[in-house]
């Protein structure tokens, strides 16, 4: 998983030494090497970072070794330093197909697939009013997760920002406005009260908050609903020591019938990308 934690920002145009840059990975496990800690991989092309091909990488957490098998399909973030040496390693790994199908990893998460029925989960939103899924049947929702005290600029923020600006190009159709909405999920129950959602959301939307609300939530589920939803969304996050949260980027589009539309892994989407998936969930716009 890749971990929010504060860094010095980049010079433009490039990745500050020490930064960490999250790819998404998918591929078939050949091997593992439980000497090196190292899982030998052949994946598919990565985009904007290397071709297809097989090789072996670190993992960031050898402990997991012993739950890949030859054969296993895979989905995994590939992390790259921002160092001369650009030092990779991969974690957030998450079997889709099993080589040996006799056992059972630790921990099973789905990868959102188009047609995917979205369970009715229920949150919390900044009103302190409980909302679940289901009550946005008929309309195409887009969730993300996020949470509020998240430190590093591409990730919880930039999320955000892409909402923000969905919400004002929906809002300048007002049409395709009625038959959307969104909604940010925190993974951090302990700290995310309504308050501070609703405070953070003001931020983002800006004068108008207040009416933006009805059509863009920020809300958190209890611990038992979150881990649910983190493992029906692909969302991995842990509490580290100094307060912040390693973790995913998750972001999925539910269509008016409560079944996924289009998953968008890491940070590379863009508001565009939503708004060409919307125009095929409502093709008159």
């Amino acid at each position: 998983m890749t971990g929010c934690h504060r860094e010095s920002p980049a010079p433009q145009g490039q990745q500050a030494a020490g930064q960490i840059k999250s790819y998404k990975l998918r591929g078939k496990v050949i091997s593992t090497n439980a000497k090196t800690g190292e899982v030998t991989v052949q994946h598919d092309a990565i985009p904007g970072f290397m071709e297809a091909m097989t090789m072996p990488y670190k993992l960031k957490d050898p402990s997991i070794l012993s739950e890949l098998h030859p054969g296993d399909l895979i989905t995994a973030d590939l992390e790259v330093s921002g160092d001369a040496n650009m030092d990779t390693v991969i974690d957030h790994i998450v079997v889709i197909g099993q080589g040996k199908p006799d056992y059972q990893p630790a921990a099973v998460y789905h990868v959102p697939a188009v047609g995917d029925a979205a369970p009715d989960f229920a949150l919390t939103n900044e009103k302190g009013r409980k909302i679940h899924l289901g009550e946005f049947r008929g309309k195409a929702l887009l969730i993300t997760f996020i949470y509020t005290a998240c430190p590093l600029p591409d990730f919880c923020p930039r999320v955000t920002r892409n909402f923000a600006e969905l919400e004002k190009e929906l809002a300048a159709q007002p049409k395709l406005y009625q038959e959307t909405h969104l909604l940010s999920a925190s993974f951090d129950p302990e700290r995310d009260t309504p308050a501070t959602l609703k405070k953070y959301g003001e931020g983002y939307i800006g004068t108008g908050a207040a009416k933006a609300f009805a059509h863009w939530d920020f809300a958190v589920a209890d611990k038992k609903t979150l881990s649910d939803m983190a493992h029906f969304f692909d969302v991995g996050f842990s509490n580290e020591k100094d307060g912040t949260i390693t973790h995913t980027l998750s972001t999925t589009l539910i269509g008016p019938d409560g079944k996924v539309v289009a998953f968008y892994p890491g940070n590379e989407w863009t508001p565009k990308d939503v708004m060409a998936d919307l125009a095929k969930v409502y093709p008159q716009g």
